[in-house]
């Protein structure tokens, strides 16, 4: 199973935040939290970094869901997506969004795998759709 549902994209980095916030929510997610380390590390540390943002993604219906199976997932939650330049190519930019089904690995719960499926369905399909903008 792979660690992560991702797509590259040829844009500006700004761009590219914007079309997956859209993409998101055209799937019914909502961006909670959003994290820009390279402005974190620069400010805490003095230290560089390529453009570099994770979106706290959540769907409210399925986490209620994921939550009701087991109130620990939580941990694990919001789905995180990142909006990171690639450090060895500037004008390419790299989605990637965490793998629902980890949740049912994790968690050796089978009553995650439906939720987990769904939601896997939902970032894929906002993460494919971001070559289409």
């Amino acid at each position: 199973m792979n660690l992560a549902l991702s797509t590259t994209l040829h844009t500006s980095f700004d761009d590219a935040v914007e079309r997956t916030r859209a993409a998101l929510s055209d799937q019914g997610f909502g961006v909670l939290t959003d994290i820009d380390m390279k402005s974190t590390l620069k400010t805490k540390l003095g230290e560089d970094m390529e453009d570099y943002r994770i979106l706290g993604a959540c769907d409210p219906s399925l986490a209620h869901r994921a939550v009701g199976v087991n109130r620990q997932i939580g941990l694990l939650l919001p789905c995180n997506v990142i909006v990171r330049r690639d450090a060895a190519t500037d004008n390419t930019i790299i989605i990637e969004a965490m793998n629902p089904e980890l949740m049912v690995q994790v968690t050796g719960e089978p009553a995650l795998e439906p939720i987990a499926t769904e939601a896997t369905t939902k970032l894929r399909t906002a993460i494919d759709s971001l070559r289409d903008r």
